[in-house]
Order: structure tokens, then C-alpha cells, then sequence
């Protein structure tokens, strides 16, 4: 007898809801979903294999025609926060077991007044503050490349685009491990225009392309040098926007980097120029050339865009990109980081490859963290790659899984059809880069990359026997 699915219900299909809603369909699970919207039911119901209801989430009768007290989970995605805390207290008495909120405010944080224990919250997500967050660890970086924590911080994934001069163009990763063998690494993923693919051992990588590389983390920095990347530090930041995540950024930072906002609203300007003592905001439309020149983008280490328009984070950073490189005589573009907010989950791949240096989505981010917590018994951790389609997962080898019961190399088949790689493995507390002839253990924690849509095929090579 197979595992039951999990059982989850999910209120509002706006953005989280909907791309949450998608994914966990993907890795099996049964979704209900309550929304309020007519169109938005009527569009779930022709493009998911859920059981969409139209209805109220705060009258009761909506939760009982999707059978609430058959739910393992909940997840309140709407737009208020009201209505998400609300839900979460109505979850509990249908005895459902796990309850999630989207909540935008801060005020309702472990130790505050109305913390969510009493609220009967088991997570509490603050989607911008996650992106905040993100962007201010992006930021510290203060280069073209990034690096990704994990395995608790004992490896890392680098993520850097191809020079034409790079070590790494016109080779495969079976030819890079032959040269370079005695640095542990892997080419774990590659994106190539708009699609993202994992390499295979005669993949060639192509100038111009992303790849990510895993590697312990005391052997990062000797990777580096051999890439020829060098850390930079934060001389002048540049954000446009003020919303919330743009003024978070601010706050952040503000206090150990100067600081420059552009804010397209005068009113909104006057009103951050208070709120930001420390942040020089500044008034105008950051898709003009004269605005960038005038504010000093030029002399900025990295801009951010984080308005509420897709089409003018990336217009603008492409504007910055340009400014930051126009005296610099490499032309590929490697003075200045930017990073973009792009919402738009089409746009978002393709921003990174035309010249971006980082894409983030505010969904992908509150989902990632909401899948953390329900797979935490099997997912120990989740990590999403910048501006590709490809997530970063830890997983523990269980007594009986196919993972289990021979050489990677005997798997190659399985992980070309499903686009996985296994990428590290730590076997009686050490941590190291797998290789074909690596075997796994039961026991054993074990990173894996893998196209977005496969993640349930990774799963699958990592349960037990039942």
C-alpha cells in the first residue's frame, strides 16, 4: 500500500496561492482551494486537477463543501492579512493540523502582543521581507556572481556567467573533471537563453551561458581564483522603488553602505525621505537615462529594482547595467550587480539572460519557504536558483529507497529522463562532491538539483520502503 497523499487547502489563488497550488499538484498532492473570485475559479478549474470552490473563506459553509476536516494542511494566501489570520483560527476548529498565513505585517512575529501561537499558526510567511532579506545577502555579495549556502553551510553553489575567456567554455563537465581534478566541483545546472537544463558529463558549456557549481565550502574560494571571480565590496547601493520592499532594503542597509532610492511618487518620496534618516531619496522615474545619470547610478556597485512593474525592473536595470559598464573596456559587463523584482513568472527566466544579473520572484520565495515546512520530515531543505528553473533540495537516503541500492552511475538513465543531479553527499559526517561511483547510504544527507517540475521524481528516488 503506497503513502497517502497529502491533503492541503489552500484560500486565495492570487500569486502564492496559485503557483503553490500548481506545485503541489506536481509532487501528487490533493489540493482544495476557496477563492472568491468567479474568473479565477473558472480559470483553476481548466487548468488544474483541483477541487476549486467558489466561496467565502470566513463563512463556514465554504470550508465544508471542500471538506475542510479531511485537510493535513492550510494555506491562507490571500491578499489580507486579516483574512489569512482569521483562517487559520477557523483551520484549527475543523482539528485541521498544520496551519500556514501569508501575512505582510510585522507586528504579529514571535513576541509581539498577538504572537502566532495564539493565532494557531504553525508559519507565518512575510513574503517581502523574505525577498528584503534575500536581496540584502545578494547585496553583501557586491559581485557578478552568487553563492548559495548549503548543506548547513558546508557547501556552496556558484552561480556566474560564461566569459568567452572563461576556463569553463567550449568544455564538458567530463573534460573539467579531468583537468581539474584535484578540485572537487560539479556543474550542477545550465541555462542557455530560456531554458534550463542539467548537464550530463558530455554537456558542453558555451560562453555566455549560467552555470551553477557546487563545491565544499573551504574549497570555494580556490575555485574562484581558478574562475578568475573576485569579491567586490559595497561602495554605493542604488534601489528604485519605495514599496515595501524597496523601503526594507533601505532599512537594512542604510546604516553600513550609502544608499540611494529613487521613488516615482512625490508623495511617496516625501513620506520615505522621513522614514529613511539614513537614505538619500530621491524623486523620479528610473526608466529615464538623465534620472540614472543624475542620481549617480554609474558610480553605484549594485542597482536594485523593486517597483510593481515587471517591464520596469528590467528596463531600468538593463539601463544601470549599461551606465555601471560604459568606461569599462570588458564588455561583458562585469562592473555592478543588478538585481530585479520580476513577478511575472515568464519574464522571469528570460531576464536573466539578457543581462541581469539576478531575478527574483516573490512568489517563488514565500512558496519555496511554505514546501520547506510541509516536506520538512523528507525535504530538509530548499533552495531555488536565481533566474533559472531549478530548485536546490537536501534530502535524507531512507532504509529501502532506490537511491540506496547501488552506484550513481547505475541511476544515469533515471536522472537524465527526470533532469536530476546528485551533487553531495555526507557519509559519517563529511561532506563531499558525488561522483558516479559515489554510493549513497541509508542515513546519509544528500544534495540534489533538479528541474522545478521533477522535484517529486527526486522524492521518489529518496523514500522508504513502505
Amino acid at each position: 500500500m503506497g503513502k497517502r497523499r497529502d491533503r492541503v487547502l489552500i484560500i486565495g489563488l492570487g500569486g502564492v496561492g496559485t503557483h503553490l497550488a500548481k506545485r503541489l499538484l506536481s509532487e501528487g498532492a490533493d489540493v482544495g482551494i476557496i477563492e472568491s473570485d468567479p474568473e479565477l475559479v473558472a480559470r483553476a478549474e481548466t487548468e488544474m486537477e483541483a477541487d476549486v470552490k467558489l466561496g467565502n473563506a470566513l463563512r463556514l459553509s465554504s470550508w465544508k463543501a471542500v471538506r475542510a476536516e479531511e485537510m493535513d494542511y492550510v494555506i491562507a494566501a490571500t491578499n489580507d492579512d486579516a483574512t489569512n489570520m482569521m483562517s487559520a483560527l477557523i483551520a484549527d476548529r475543523f482539528n485541521i493540523q498544520r496551519k500556514i498565513a501569508r501575512v505582510r505585517s510585522l507586528d504579529f512575529d514571535v513576541g509581539s502582543v498577538l504572537p502566532p501561537e495564539l493565532l494557531k499558526i504553525d508559519l507565518m510567511v512575510h513574503p517581502e521581507e523574505l525577498v528584503a532579506k534575500e536581496i540584502e545577502q545578494l547585496t553583501k555579495r557586491a559581485s557578478g556572481h552568487d553563492l548559495i549556502d548549503v548543506g548547513d553551510n558546508n557547501m556552496q553553489v556558484l552561480a556566474m556567467r560564461v566569459r568567452e575567456d572563461s576556463l569553463l567554455a567550449g568544455k564538458t563537465p567530463r573534460e573539467l573533471a579531468g583537468e581539474y581534478g584535484s578540485l572537487d566541483f560539479r556543474v550542477v545546472a545550465l541555462a542557455r537563453g530560456i531554458s534550463t537544463t542539467i548537464p550530463q558529463a558530455e554537456t558542453i558549456i558555451a560562453a555566455g551561458d549560467q552555470v551553477f557549481i557546487l563545491a565544499r565550502t573551504e574549497d570555494m574560494p580556490e575555485l574562484m581564483k581558478m574562475m578568475d571571480l573576485k569579491g567586490g565590496t559595497i561602495s554605493r547601493l542604488m534601489i528604485l522603488g519605495g514599496g515595501l520592499i524597496g523601503q526594507r532594503v533601505a532599512e537594512l542597509l542604510q546604516r553600513s553602505v550609502e544608499v540611494r532610492l529613487i521613488e516615482r511618487d512625490p508623495k511617496v518620496a516625501e513620506e520615505l525621505a522621513v522614514q529613511l534618516p539614513y537614505t538619500q531619496v530621491l524623486h523620479g522615474d528610473g526608466t529615464d537615462l538623465n534620472t540614472l545619470v543624475g542620481a549617480g547610478v554609474a558610480e553605484s556597485s549594485t542597482f536594485i529594482a523593486t517597483t510593481g512593474d515587471n517591464e520596469t525592473n528590467i528596463i531600468s536595470c538593463l539601463l544601470a547595467k549599461h551606465l555601471m559598464n560604459r568606461d569599462n573596456r570588458d564588455h561583458s559587463g562585469e562592473k555592478g550587480k543588478t538585481i530585479a523584482l520580476v513577478n511575472k513568472e515568464d519574464l522571469l527566466v528570460l531576464a536573466s539572460t539578457i543581462g541581469l544579473d539576478v531575478a527574483l520572484n516573490v512568489k517563488i520565495s514565500a512558496a519555496n519557504e511554505i514546501l520547506k515546512f510541509i516536506r520538512r520530515n523528507e525535504l530538509l531543505a530548499v533552495a531555488h536558483l536565481h533566474g533559472v528553473d531549478a530548485e536546490v533540495v537536501e534530502l535524507v537516503a531512507r532504509e529501502g529507497s532506490l537511491i540506496t541500492k547501488k552506484p550513481l552511475r547505475k541511476l544515469a538513465s533515471y536522472f537524465q529522463e527526470h533532469q536530476i543531479l546528485i551533487g553531495g553527499v555526507k557519509h559519517a559526517g563529511i561532506w563531499s562532491v558525488a561522483v558516479g561511483s559515489t554510493e549513497v547510504q541509508v542515513g546519509d544527507r544528500v544534495i540534489a538539483v533538479c528541474v522545478s517540475r521533477y522535484l517529486s521524481a527526486v522524492r521518489k528516488l529518496f523514500a522508504g520502503a513502505e
